[in-house]
């Protein structure tokens, strides 16, 4: 296990097994970093940046991110509850979110007026997330759990949904052109409009 210091450069680096849980750590920059079975839950990362990490079977539940960068971070088997992501550092040139969720839990996060272009969220558990206003064109949506999650004047054009459930977008308040999703849920966007389909 390696100890973090604040104010110093990680590259190329394992931590397995790391407890930084309701602990803070500041200005670390991490590049090709790989974290497994890590716990930051409760923590704070002030400042920090990860810049092609992977974090696989970690806890960052309730992780506080103020003005933390995240570049091409992949995210595998991993508990995210309550992360408010617009406290991070999302520089205004960069048009891509360059994140990669699989297999998370990510309920209760905000992504609220988020730019996460070409996300890729696939099996994830999406429960009571902030989508609204967030640009997720092109974004890969796929066999995730969108339970109660929140779309409002989103952009989901070209996102695709193909195998996500239990969403609810209204397509008249958010952008979906060429949007792709299964048969049975793109029925479901066909509710808002009070219209009835017969067989």
């Amino acid at each position: 296990m390696a100890d973090i210091t604040d104010k110093q450069e990680y590259t190329g680096i394992r931590f397995e097994n790391t407890d930084l849980s309701d602990q803070t750590i500041s200005g670390v920059i991490f590049e090709d970093c790989t974290f497994t079975r890590c716990d930051f839950s409760s923590g704070v990362a002030d400042r920090c940046r990860f810049i092609d990490c992977v974090f696989m079977q970690c806890n960052l539940s309730l992780l506080a991110v103020p003005e933390t960068r995240f570049s091409g971070t992949e995210f595998n088997g991993t508990k995210m509850t309550g992360i408010d992501w617009t406290r991070a550092h999302w520089p205004k040139f960069d048009f891509y979110s360059q994140l990669v969720f699989k297999e998370c839990i990510l309920d209760s996060n905000n992504f609220f007026d988020l730019s996460l272009h070409e996300a890729h969220f696939e099996s994830c558990r999406i429960h009571n997330a902030d989508f609204r206003q967030a640009e997720l064109n092109k974004s890969v949506i796929q066999d995730c759990d969108l339970t109660d999650s929140l779309f409002m004047h989103t952009n989901l054009e070209e996102a695709d949904f193909t195998g996500s459930h239990s969403f609810c977008i209204d397509i008249r308040e958010n952008k979906t052109a060429r949007a792709t999703f299964s048969s049975y849920e793109a029925l479901n966007l066909l509710r808002v409009l009070d219209i009835r389909l017969s067989d």
